[in-house]
């Protein structure tokens, strides 16, 4: 499919591209699941959100655990989506519970598709949810779809055994696979890079404990995320994986020089070798040209706007 053919329509979420559809979300109360939703009822869907247990402003509430597979099949009746984010899944890298990661990753992921498959009203596209760390330790400058995965951790082989798993259902729903590179924004936790080192400043800590610096990133803001994923809904390119990325990467040393910038001081920086991993990826960096070709150009802003906007909160 041509960028020219493709462009039109991914411009014409202003205009409801969404109207009269409905969309569901998994893993609402994730990071991500908000800023998603969000891009989505702008687009004119009315959304669909699952979580645990709960309430959450805006969004048609759908209590649900994607390991309960009748309860999923029960859900994704009730709903029948048009359009499908599945976002929903273990996302921390050093998660402790291995057990977990497969078992919400994969398993959880089969119950959605098999319910989907087996809806009265079948899909326009299903956009999955997987990683850029299928990629692992690739020696390439610029990482592109056709890079043979190396998974270094059970978070990436988890993704990696997701994406195979779906590979059974693409005769039978429209699957589009997203592997987003490192991205954040505000809203997320403390748990990860970006925000703890944003989360330190904004308090003014003497010191920061941290791993690797020279590990270097491929960063992206959390509404370019949405965007592509709203856009990539649209497009409909079943049966293909994208990359979510910037195109380049920013070493973990630079970003603590932006931040210091912004707040005027300089931190002390301890390295702990409880955070250094033996099998760490040390360099990430993707091409985005297959996502671009497809949804056309992507406003990707600059890293130092993302992490003002989060030291900003």
């Amino acid at each position: 499919m041509s960028r020219a053919a493709t462009a039109p329509r991914a411009a014409s979420a202003q205009h409801g591209e969404g109207a009269g559809k409905r969309a569901l979300v998994t893993g609402l109360r994730g990071f991500t699941g908000h800023y998603v939703a969000r891009e989505l009822a702008e687009a004119g869907y009315r959304v669909f959100g699952t979580v645990l247990s709960g309430e959450a402003g805006g969004v048609d509430i759908v209590e649900l655990d994607l390991c309960d597979r009748a309860a999923v099949a029960a859900a994704v009746a009730r709903v029948q989506p048009d359009v499908v984010v599945h976002l929903a899944g273990i996302a921390f890298v050093a998660h402790s519970d291995a057990e977990q990661i497969y078992r919400v990753n994969v398993v959880g992921t089969r119950n959605l598709l098999e319910a989907l498959a087996a809806a009265r009203h079948a899909p326009s596209a299903v956009l999955l949810a997987s990683s850029a760390n299928i990629y692992g330790n690739a020696g390439v400058a610029l990482i592109d779809e056709q890079v043979a995965p190396a998974p270094a951790n059970d978070y990436a082989v988890s993704k990696l055994a997701m994406e195979y798993m779906a590979r059974l259902w693409m005769d039978k729903l429209p699957i589009v696979i997203a592997r987003p590179f490192n991205y954040s924004g505000r809203g997320q936790s403390d748990n990860f890079l970006l925000p703890k080192i944003v989360a330190h400043f904004r308090r003014r800590a003497p010191r920061i404990e941290l791993g690797n610096l020279a590990i270097a990133r491929d960063f992206s803001d959390v509404r370019m995320v949405a965007k592509a994923y709203r856009r990539l809904l649209a497009a409909s390119p079943a049966g293909q994986a994208f990359n979510i990325c910037s195109g380049h990467s920013t070493s973990l040393a630079a970003v603590i020089d932006t931040v210091a910038d912004m707040a005027g001081y300089r931190i002390e920086v301890e390295v702990n070798p409880a955070f250094v991993r033996a099998n760490d990826v040390l360099s990430l960096a993707g091409s985005n040209a297959r996502l671009t070709a497809v949804i056309g150009p992507i406003d990707t802003p600059p890293l130092a706007e993302t992490l003002r906007w989060m030291y900003q909160a």
